[in-house]
């Protein structure tokens, strides 16, 4: 195999640089139309244009192609012979390169998106319906996870792009491309029964006697929730910790403790959450972008999504209120 290859390889070598596939196509595509100007207005491109890739192939395949009747341009058989393995090669290649994406999962009728827990509320049902308007024929995998689990499958390539906070996340924006969507404030959250002094910002220190509730390590509020402890200058006492924001939301609708959660939630829990704003010292914000492998930014099924993010975000905008 070795030995094969290395023989391979040292044919290809002798192929002069001038013969490239792009030539080789105006070459098919004059052979059809039979002279430069209706291959130019078929192409979309010049006669020159037309005329120089037919010259440096000439040369590039160092034999006569073409003999000049006039101002027309007459094939030789040698231009016949050529056309053939053209159309091989071509056909071959587009064939290959359909195979390669396919191994790559680039450009197939199957998208796998990640996404925190608390987006499904709102922002992935917008983004999937109108991925659906877009690409009907595309079929899309919901993945939900923590920031930091994302991010590796992500990188691992079990994913094709993933919603995460990205405030909370170190992103290598060389291998990244990175869509913000947009920000959220992070509230104090209660059940509502509990006797929650709306009158003023909530000044953590106020609560130093009560019980927490937490999401894990890894998740996008966990750094902001330890930094605003490690500022209010005491450990909270935290009754159990969750891997999903609507378990965490649910022990605190049932009075097991106090949370600190993204705004976006308080459409869903009104009723039964209060939230209130924290006080400047503690205050922090998440910032939700999507995230994709930048060698994959020309990916179809990826540019509908970019372009359906992008209306997503012009949205908040337009409409700075909006809820989340």
């Amino acid at each position: 195999m070795a030995i094969l290859l290395g023989e391979t390889f040292g044919k290809l070598m002798k192929i002069d640089a001038e013969i490239t596939f792009r030539k080789l196509e105006i070459f098919m595509a004059f052979m059809e139309k039979g002279n430069i100007a209706r291959t130019a207005e078929t192409l979309g491109i010049s006669g020159v244009s037309v005329h120089r890739a037919l010259h440096t192939l000439e040369e590039g395949v160092r034999c006569p192609l073409f003999i000049h009747k006039g101002r027309n341009l007459v094939p030789l058989p040698s231009a016949y012979t050529l056309l053939e393995h053209s159309q091989e090669a071509v056909a071959l290649m587009a064939r290959g390169i359909a195979e390669t994406r396919q191994a790559a999962g680039v450009g197939q009728g199957r998208l796998r998106i990640g996404t925190l827990y608390s987006l499904t509320l709102e922002t992935v049902p917008r983004l999937i319906m109108g991925m659906k308007l877009r690409r009907p024929e595309l079929e899309m995998d919901l993945t939900m996870g923590s920031n930091q689990l994302l991010l590796n499958m992500l990188e691992d390539g079990v994913l094709d792009a993933i919603l995460i906070s990205i405030s909370e996340s170190e992103i290598d924006r060389n291998r990244l491309e990175v869509l913000p969507l947009f920000h959220d404030d992070i509230f104090l959250a209660a059940t509502s029964s509990f006797p929650l002094d709306t009158s003023k910002l909530a000044d953590l220190r106020d609560y130093r006697d009560e019980k927490f509730v937490s999401l894990a390590e890894g998740f996008a509020t966990y750094n902001g929730f330890q930094e605003a402890f490690h500022i209010a200058g005491f450990e909270p006492e935290i009754v159990t910790r969750v891997n999903d924001i609507f378990s965490m939301i649910s022990l605190v609708q049932a009075g097991v403790g106090l949370a600190l959660m993204p705004g976006r939630m308080k459409k869903v829990y009104e009723n039964s959450v209060q939230l209130l704003k924290l006080a400047e010292p503690y205050q922090m914000q998440q910032s939700i972008a999507i995230v994709f492998a930048r060698n994959r930014e020309l990916d179809p099924n990826l540019l509908a999504l970019a372009a359906e993010g992008r209306m997503y975000a012009r949205s908040f905008i337009d409409t700075p209120n909006a809820p989340l």
